[in-house]
């Protein structure tokens, strides 16, 4: 078999399948609104496309040093004069990374055309958004039915009623709304639109609960309120210390609050690492963390 061909063969193949991925992360919708709706396209979702991004990137990066290996002598001739000698900044040379300069620099500082660009994808990713929906609060698919209607002001009771009469079976509160979703086939939206009617005026919600505790204690945090309204992003990466460090809270009460509930960690032990020795997720860890911190 000959190596240069199929090397050249498979830069072909490796851009074409990253044409369309290009294509399709360029319409993709945001983030919080994919995994909020299960938005896919063939079959696959945005991390799957994202993750042939990646891989097929590698692929077509790997291919791509080859194909300079076989073909340096016509690379190198590119870069010499009418001479024959060889002059890196050539011409050719010159013009070449002219443009890719301009390509790289023109999108950091958001200049035409490169701001035409971006501003397209915006507007298909916003358009995306409307068409199916915000979640009240990123990530909301990975929370627990339990905190999910707790933030939301939900009747919890009345949801399990009301999902049961769609016909959606929900093993325990403590399951997030993408398994309940996932094992019902549809998107975390829906299980969101059935359960919606059950939210009741003057019901009390964790931000509620924060601001009293705050009103009336001393000894509660001024960070609470931002610890409980939403863990920020990469908070699973975070060691309990670092987190308590981050929101003023008492690392004494949160370990002695989750070893009472049979969680076992160490205050360096990062979220993600006690959710795997447990056997569950860093947002499980997170919402037993934000019960504690509120009990009354």
């Amino acid at each position: 078999m000959n190596l240069r061909k199929i090397t050249s063969m498979t830069l072909v193949w490796s851009i074409i399948i990253l044409t369309v991925n290009s294509v399709v992360l360029y319409v993709v919708p945001e983030g919080r609104v994919a995994y909020w709706a299960d938005w896919s396209f063939l079959g696959l979702s945005k991390t799957d496309w994202g993750a042939q991004h990646i891989t097929v990137g590698f692929l077509f990066l790997l291919a791509g040093l080859v194909h300079i290996f076989y073909n340096w002598t016509p690379i190198i001739n590119y870069m010499k004069n009418k001479a024959k000698e060889f002059r890196f900044f050539s011409g050719t040379n010159i013009v070449a990374l002219v443009i890719t300069l301009a390509v790289t620099v023109g999108t950091y500082f958001n200049v035409p055309p490169m701001a035409q660009i971006m501003s397209l994808s915006e507007h298909f990713k916003e358009a995306a958004g409307e068409k199916y929906g915000e979640p009240p609060y990123g990530h909301a698919e990975l929370s627990s039915l339990k905190m999910f209607a707790k933030r939301d002001s939900l009747d919890l009771a009345k949801c399990m009623e009301l999902l049961k009469a769609a016909g959606i079976e929900v093993k325990s509160e403590n399951e997030t709304l993408k398994v309940i979703a996932a094992r019902a086939g549809v998107p975390p939206q829906r299980i969101y639109d059935i359960i919606k009617p059950s939210q009741e005026k003057g019901a009390t919600t964790i931000r509620d609960d924060v601001a009293k505790e705050k009103a009336g204690a001393q000894s509660v945090s001024a960070n609470i309120e931002e610890f409980v309204n939403g863990p920020k992003s990469g908070l699973g990466k975070m060691s309990i210390e670092s987190i308590c460090n981050d929101y003023g809270l008492s690392l004494e009460m949160i370990m002695q609050g989750l070893a009472a509930k049979g969680i076992n960690a160490e205050p360096s032990q990062k979220l993600k690492e006690i959710a795997e020795a447990h056997g569950t997720t860093p947002m499980s860890i997170y919402e037993t963390m934000v019960e504690i911190v509120t009990a009354k």
